[in-house]
C-alpha cells in the first residue's frame, strides 16, 4: 500500500524525491542526533495525487490522524488543547530548494481557549495573542486568500502589545467579513486546511515563474512537514537565526549568519527586522552559540558542502529547525568547492561538478573602477556581488514593464517578498532598505545571481511617491540611473564606469589580483585533464585568434572570411559584383588574393600548430551592397529635383535589385554562391595555400582546414571540393610546398543531416552549424522570432528555453545524432565538430559530450566556460566520485 506520511524517525536524505528537500534533511538531521522538534512529512505523492484529482488521496487523513497521535504522545501534550497546547507549523518542502515562492502557516492549534493555555504555560500574554495574532494573518492571506494589507493596516492601527487580543479580534472581524465565514476554532480543520493551501501553493503564480526560470519541473509537486513548533520571540533568551557554513557570498570559510533576539524566523527571512551578526550570539548566549557551532561543525562534515540552517533558541533551548545544500554566488561556489577539495573533504570531481560555466561567466563580467567611484550614496549589505547599472523603479511590474522594453534596472524594496520574483528575474540588481545577507532578496538574488545589496539603512525608501532619500538629502526619482555595486554593498549615483574582472585578468594573461583566481584555476585545469570534448574558437582576426588561445582554445572551429571583406576592403567586392566581364571579376578578386592571403597567414601564426577550420565565404552577396530601400530612396530624391544620379549607384542600383531575394537566408550563398560566381572559390583556396606556403617557408607549423558552408548535396560539394583540391595541387607545384589540407563541410541544412552518410565520401570532416540548422529545422528566422513571438512564447512556457541559445535535443539535436552516426558509419573515425552559438551553451556542451562530437567551438570570450562545462560533461558518465 502506498504510504503518504513518514514521521522524521522514518526517512533520511536519500528520500528526497517523496519527502521533499526539507523533509528529507529534517528526516536527516534526527537520525544523526541534532536537537529537531519532533514531526512528520506528507509526501509529494500526496501532492501530486490532489493536484490531479482535486482531493487528498482516500487514506490520508486517517495517516494524519495516526501519525499526530504519535507525535502527541512523543511531546506530551495535545493537538490545541487548553492547558499548554501543541501547536504545529505548516510547511511547504518541494525535491528542489524554491526560497519563499510556496506557502508557510504557523501556530496551528490556536484559538479562543489554547491562546489562553499557551499564555498560561509560558507565563506571557502578549507572546500567546502575538501567536495568535500570527496564525490568523497567515491563514487568511495563505488559506483563504485575503489580501495582506487588510492586517497590516489593522496592525499598525494597535502598536502596542497590550492591544494584541484587540487585534486578534480585528483579524477574525476581518476573516468573518471578507469571506462569510468564521476563523475556525477547530484546530482539525485549521490543519486539513492548511495542508491544502500548501499544495494549491505548488501551483501559484510565483511558484510557476520561479520553476521555470530554474528550469524544475512542473509535476514534481511538494512535500508537507508538519512539525512542533518552538519559539524565538519568548523574551532575550530567545531568538531565531540563520546559519551558513561558509559565507554564501564569498565563501569564505567560518561561520556565518543572522540572528535576531526575541523573534520569529519569518522575521529573520522577510528582512522586516535588520537582525544582527550570528557572532553576536557568543556574547548574547554563549552555550546556545557552542552547542550551534557543534551542530554547524557536524552538518559540513556530513552534507561535505555548504550547509545553510535555520534554527530557533527557545529560552535557552537550541533547536534546529532546516537545514539544505546552501546557495551561494559565483564566487564563494568556487572558493567552496576548490578549499573542500584542497583539504580533501571532496575529490576534485566532485569540486568540478559543484560549479558550472553559468558561474564562470559571472565571474568574467566586467567590475565597477574603484579609482573613479567616489563617496557612495548609500552602504548596505553586500549580499550577491557584481556590478549592475540601471534605473531605479520601485516595484515588480515596471521592472518587468521597463526590461521588456531593453531597459537595464535596479529594483528597489524596502524589503523584496516572494511576489516580486518576477521583477528580481528582469532586473539588473536588487537594492533594500531593510533586510541582512539572510533575507529573501539576499537568498533569491545569489540563486539567481543577479547584483544585490541589502539592509542600507541609510536609505529612506518611499515606494508610495516612488523615490528613495539618502541620508545627505539626496532624492533619487523613478527612472535616476544609479550604479550598485554588490561586492562593496555601496550605491552610487549615475553610471560608474567598469573594468576587467580579477577573473578575466587571470584568464586572459595570467596576471593574479585576486586570491580568486586560483580556485578557478585549480578547478578549470581539472576540467581540463578530464574532458574528452576539445575547445576552438570562432575568430576572424589575430587578435581575436592570440585571445582566444591565451584563454585555452585549441585551435579555430570557424574562421568566418567573409568579416574580411568588410570596411575599406567593401569596394573591391563591389567591383565583383559589378563586373561585366570574367576579366573584370577577376581583376577584382586578383585584389582581394593577397588581402585574405595576409589575413589567413597572420591567423595561422597566431595558432600555430593547432587547427584552423577556415570556412569560405558564406552570406549572399547582398550584403556586401548598400541598402536596397536608402539606395533606390536617394536616386528617386536625386531624380524629383531634376538631377542624374551617379553612373556609378545606378549600376549598384542595378546589381542590389539583380541580387534581392525574399528570404536570402535560403538563397544565394554559402556553397551555392561559390559554384555560380567564377573564381570565388579558386581565390579564397588560393589565399589559404598561400598563407599556408608562407607559414611553411618561415618554419611554422599552419595547421589549416577548408569548409564549405550549406551543402545541401553531395554533388555540391563534389564539385566545390574539386575546384578547392586543384588550386591546392597548383599553389603545391608552385612553391615547393605541399598545401594540402582536409576539406570538409558544414552540416547546417536537415538534408544535410539525412544525408551525411553520402556527404562523408567527400568530406574529411564535418561542422555542425547549429544556427542555421536551428533556424531550418524549427523553420524560423531568428532575428524575427526574438523580436516577436519567442518572448511570449518563453514567457508562456510553451518553450522551456530559446531554441537559439541551448540547443533543441529532440529536433536538431536528434538530426545532429543521425549525421554523427550515418557519417562514421561511411567514414569511421570521421572528425565531427560544432562551431555555432551553442558550443558556447553550458546546457548544450552535455549534449554535444553525449552524441560523440570531437570538440565544440564557440566565441573567445566562452572558451573558458566551454572548457569547465565540457569538463563537468565528461563526469555525467565517468561519475564525480
Amino acid at each position: 500500500m502506498i504510504r503518504y506520511v513518514y514521521d522524521f524517525v522514518e526517512g533520511g536524505m536519500a528520500m528526497s524525491n517523496l519527502l521533499g528537500g526539507k523533509g528529507a534533511q529534517l528526516a536527516e538531521m534526527t537520525r544523526i542526533g541534532l536537537p529537531v522538534p519532533p514531526g512528520f512529512t506528507i509526501t509529494t505523492e500526496a501532492c501530486r495525487t490532489f493536484l490531479a484529482t482535486g482531493s487528498e488521496p482516500d487514506q490520508l487523513t486517517a495517516e494524519l490522524t495516526e501519525h499526530l497521535t504519535v507525535l502527541e504522545r512523543t511531546v506530551g501534550r495535545r493537538l490545541g488543547a487548553g492547558d499548554h497546547p501543541l501547536l504545529l507549523s505548516v510547511r511547504s518542502g518541494a525535491r528542489h530548494s524554491m526560497p519563499g515562492m510556496m506557502d508557510t502557516i504557523l501556530d496551528i492549534g490556536l484559538n479562543d481557549a489554547s491562546v489562553r493555555g499557551l499564555a498560561a504555560a509560558f507565563g506571557r500574554e502578549d507572546f500567546a495573542w502575538d501567536s495568535y495574532r500570527r496564525l490568523i494573518q497567515m491563514y487568511g492571506t495563505t488559506v483563504l486568500g485575503l489580501d495582506a494589507g487588510l492586517f497590516a493596516t489593522a496592525l499598525a492601527h494597535h502598536p502596542r502589545p497590550e492591544e494584541l487580543p484587540l487585534v486578534v479580534a480585528e483579524f477574525k472581524d476581518i476573516v468573518a467579513k471578507k469571506t462569510g465565514e468564521e476563523f475556525p476554532q477547530d484546530p482539525s480543520e485549521q490543519l486539513r486546511r492548511a495542508v491544502r493551501a500548501v499544495f494549491l501553493s505548488w501551483n501559484g503564480e510565483r511558484a510557476r515563474v520561479y520553476r521555470r526560470r530554474e528550469h524544475i519541473a512542473e509535476d514534481l509537486g511538494t512535500a508537507v512537514t508538519v512539525q512542533t513548533m518552538v519559539y524565538g520571540n519568548l523574551g532575550l533568551n530567545s531568538g531565531t537565526g540563520v546559519a551558513f557554513t561558509h559565507d554564501p557570498a564569498t565563501g569564505s570559510p567560518g561561520i556565518y549568519g543572522d540572528y535576531l533576539p526575541n523573534a520569529q524566523g519569518e522575521d529573520v527571512v522577510s528582512g522586516t527586522r535588520n537582525a544582527i551578526p550570528l557572532q553576536e550570539l557568543e556574547r548574547i548566549d554563549p552555550v546556545s552559540y557552542g552547542q550551534l557551532h557543534d551542530c554547524l561543525r557536524l552538518l559540513e562534515e556530513h552534507y561535505r558542502d555548504l550547509c545553510d540552517t535555520e534554527f530557533t533558541i527557545e529560552r535557552g533551548k537550541l533547536w534546529m529547525l532546516q537545514t539544505r545544500i546552501g546557495q551561494r554566488t559565483a564566487e564563494a561556489a568556487f572558493r567552496i568547492a576548490a578549499h573542500l577539495a584542497e583539504e580533501e573533504v571532496i575529490t576534485p570531481n566532485e569540486a568540478l561538478a559543484r560549479v558550472t560555466g553559468d558561474q564562470l561567466g559571472r565571474l568574467m563580467f566586467p567590475r565597477f573602477d574603484a579609482g573613479q567611484a567616489g563617496p557612495p550614496l548609500a552602504t548596505g549589505i553586500p549580499a550577491s556581488p557584481g556590478a549592475a547599472v540601471g534605473a531605479a523603479v520601485f516595484d515588480s511590474a515596471e521592472a518587468v514593464r521597463r526590461s521588456r522594453l531593453g531597459e537595464n534596472v535596479v529594483l528597489v524594496r524596502r524589503e523584496t517578498s516572494p511576489d516580486d520574483l518576477p521583477g528580481m528575474i528582469a532586473a539588473s540588481a536588487v537594492l533594500t532598505g531593510r533586510g541582512g545577507k539572510t533575507s529573501h532578496a539576499a537568498v533569491v538574488a545569489r540563486g539567481m545571481g543577479r547584483v544585490c545589496v541589502c539592509g542600507a539603512e541609510d536609505l529612506t525608501v518611499d515606494e508610495a511617491s516612488r523615490s528613495f532619500t539618502s541620508d545627505d538629502g539626496t532624492v533619487v526619482s523613478e527612472g535616476t540611473v544609479i550604479s550598485v555595486d554588490g561586492t562593496a554593498g555601496t550605491v552610487h549615483l549615475g553610471a560608474l564606469p567598469l573594468v576587467e574582472s580579477a577573473v578575466m585578468r587571470y584568464l586572459d594573461g595570467g596576471t593574479q589580483t585576486s586570491d580568486l583566481s586560483p580556485s578557478v584555476a585549480r578547478i578549470l585545469d581539472h576540467a581540463d585533464r578530464t574532458r574528452r570534448l576539445d575547445v576552438r574558437a570562432n575568430a576572424d582576426t589575430p587578435q581575436d585568434a592570440a585571445r582566444a588561445r591565451r584563454f585555452g582554445a585549441h585551435g579555430i572551429g570557424l574562421c568566418r572570411t567573409e568579416h574580411m571583406f568588410l570596411g575599406e576592403r567593401r569596394h573591391l567586392v563591389e567591383a565583383m559584383i559589378l563586373a561585366h566581364t570574367d576579366a573584370e571579376r577577376q581583376q577584382a578578386l586578383d585584389a582581394l588574393l593577397p588581402l585574405q592571403r595576409d589575413d589567413f597567414t597572420a591567423i595561422l601564426a597566431a595558432m600555430d600548430g593547432l587547427p584552423v577550420t577556415i570556412r569560405l565565404l558564406d552570406p549572399p552577396l547582398h550584403e556586401f551592397l548598400p541598402d536596397r530601400t536608402e539606395l533606390t530612396a536617394r536616386i528617386a530624391a536625386l531624380r524629383a529635383f531634376g538631377r542624374t544620379p551617379d553612373a556609378h549607384e545606378l549600376r549598384l542600383h542595378d546589381a542590389v535589385e539583380r541580387l534581392h531575394e525574399h528570404n536570402p537566408m535560403l538563397g544565394l550563398r554559402g556553397v551555392r554562391l561559390g559554384l555560380v560566381t567564377p573564381g570565388l572559390i579558386a581565390m579564397q583556396a588560393r589565399a589559404v595555400a598561400e598563407a599556408v606556403a608562407h607559414r611553411r617557408r618561415v618554419g611554422g607549423d599552419p595547421r589549416a582546414e577548408i569548409m564549405i558552408p550549406l551543402v545541401g548535396t553531395c554533388e555540391e560539394l563534389s564539385r566545390a571540393r574539386r575546384q578547392v583540391n586543384d588550386t591546392l595541387d597548383e599553389v603545391s607545384a608552385e612553391t615547393g610546398f605541399d598545401v594540402h589540407c582536409p576539406i570538409g563541410t558544414m552540416i547546417e541544412l536537415p538534408r544535410a543531416a539525412l544525408t551525411a552518410g553520402r556527404l562523408a565520401h567527400e568530406a574529411d570532416f564535418f561542422s555542425v552549424g547549429t544556427n542555421d540548422l536551428t533556424q531550418t529545422t524549427w523553420g524560423l528566422s531568428r532575428d524575427d522570432a526574438e523580436a516577436s513571438f519567442l518572448p511570449a512564447y518563453l514567457a508562456q512556457g510553451i518553450c522551456d528555453a530559446s531554441p537559439f541559445e541551448t540547443l533543441d535535443p529532440d529536433g536538431v539535436g536528434r538530426l545532429i545524432t543521425i549525421a554523427v552516426e550515418e557519417g562514421r558509419t561511411t567514414r569511421p573515425g570521421l572528425p565531427i565538430g560544432v562551431c555555432g552559438e551553442h558550443g558556447g551553451d553550458p546546457g548544450s556542451i552535455h549534449f554535444f559530450h553525449t552524441a560523440g562530437l570531437d570538440y565544440v567551438s564557440c566565441s573567445p570570450y566562452r572558451v573558458p566556460i566551454a572548457r569547465l562545462e565540457a569538463g563537468r560533461a565528461a563526469l555525467d558518465r565517468t561519475g564525480t566520485g
